[in-house]
């Protein structure tokens, strides 16, 4: 027969079942032996009480109730780890659910442990797809500083603005909406290698190093609209 603790703790993890197999996460160096009060279970993990008492409310962890304090034994502590380890690593509290259910259904301990290494290698390609749009971003940002210093040197020194002949006015504006080279050809009615020529020839008269740097000081002289 289920105690009202019990039914407390299966209705905050949303009914499921208790957690058999745990996969190992690191624990913190020093932790007590036995038993946790829920002090020393904040303070060992760096965390607050709100945050394990918003673990709970999530069903991300349970406590027992020792008279009116609550206590951590050794499943709810590696459990605690687990979640620990994945909060950490940026990740989402939906997606530690989740990983939990996958846990709570597991039927041996290397089902666990695989479950528990999928979910870290999704957060792992997670993170390298941020990362490579951090470096994309941060790499955009300095050609546009690059640039911005140096059209103030040529605001500076009162250097005028490229002369560009109707054609290549057409073709920067059609590189400005980001066409590829063939449909820049196709729109031109000229061979793409003539394009790429012209393409070039722009971005010289820009003092750019590339189409972005070219088009980008182009809308800031006015030349092409944003």
């Amino acid at each position: 027969m289920m105690t009202t603790e019990s039914k407390k703790a299966e209705a905050r993890t949303g009914g499921r079942r208790s957690i058999r197999y745990l996969p190992v996460a690191p624990l913190p160096e020093n932790l007590p032996e036995g038993r946790l009060a829920i002090a020393d279970m904040a303070n060992a993990f760096g965390v607050t009480h709100r945050t394990l008492h918003f673990y709970e409310e999530k069903g991300l962890l349970t406590a027992t109730r020792v008279g009116p304090m609550r206590v951590y034994g050794p499943e709810e502590i590696q459990q605690m780890a687990v979640v620990n380890t994945c909060r950490e690593t940026g990740m989402p509290v939906a997606v530690i659910q989740e990983l939990l259910e996958r846990l709570s259904a597991a039927d041996s301990q290397e089902e666990a442990d695989t479950a528990f290494r999928t979910a870290m290698t999704a957060r792992k390609r997670e993170l390298a797809a941020q990362q490579s749009t951090i470096r994309r971003q941060m790499q955009q940002i300095n050609e546009l500083l690059d640039f911005t210093g140096a059209h103030e040197s040529e605001s500076n020194d009162n250097t005028p603005q490229a002369h560009l002949t109707p054609v290549e006015l057409r073709c920067l504006a059609l590189m400005a909406e980001g066409y590829p080279t063939s449909r820049i050809a196709r729109a031109l009615e000229v061979e793409p290698g003539e394009v790429q020529v012209m393409e070039k020839t722009i971005i010289g008269k820009f003092n750019s190093s590339n189409r972005f740097q070219a088009v980008a000081k182009a809308v800031m002289l006015g030349i092409v609209g944003h």
